[in-house]
């Protein structure tokens, strides 16, 4: 018959480890990757109007960008620490654990590039194509909108392209990762 194990103070603290931390980061971040893309942002766009969307997305996305790089460089500080050979092989890619430490390195450079240039740049893109729009009277995807509004369409796309695009390669990397880490356990 097994043993019963009674729960103590020292049992709850030795729960607390960087390796538990490193699992909770790296859930945390992946999960929420996976639901900003793929599902918060399709039940919000089919859900609001395009003006509440974009709204919201104004008001998420820099949160989403602040904490990814947040738990991107805790993850990698983690990493980093706990894989020494990245210091003595950092120039070498097809080491195993420097290439972990360059998927990390790329979901904080790809979410701070989102947080500083990318997203500010589509915002101001939205509002002034949303302005436009009441100046106008027309929404930017009717016909006959002026040259101003044809040339923000095609800024606004291409911005938001780059930051999908972006953003997906966070998500693949992350699953990279995680496939990797999964080996560890």
């Amino acid at each position: 018959m097994a043993q019963v194990e009674k729960l103590s103070v020292a049992a709850v603290l030795s729960l607390f480890s960087t390796s538990g931390l490193y699992s909770v980061a790296y859930a945390w971040l992946f999960g929420m990757s996976l639901w900003i893309s793929f599902f918060g942002g399709v039940i919000a766009y089919k859900t609001l109007s395009r003006t509440q969307f974009g709204a919201l997305q104004h008001k998420t996305f820099p949160i989403y960008f602040v904490i990814s790089i947040g738990l991107g460089s805790t993850l990698l500080g983690l990493w980093v620490n706990a894989h020494p050979t990245v210091w003595t092989h950092y120039t070498d890619p097809f080491v195993a654990d420097v290439a972990q430490a360059y998927t990390l390195a790329y979901v904080i450079l790809a979410q701070g590039s989102n947080y500083f240039i990318i997203g500010p740049m589509t915002s101001k893109t939205m509002f002034k194509r949303m302005k436009l729009e009441k100046n106008e009277g027309k929404a930017y995807n009717e016909s006959g909108v002026s040259d101003e509004m044809k040339a923000l369409n095609k800024q606004f796309g291409a911005l938001h392209g780059i930051s999908s695009l972006a953003n997906l390669g966070v998500i693949i990397a992350l699953g990279f990762h995680g496939g990797v880490v999964s080996l560890c356990l």
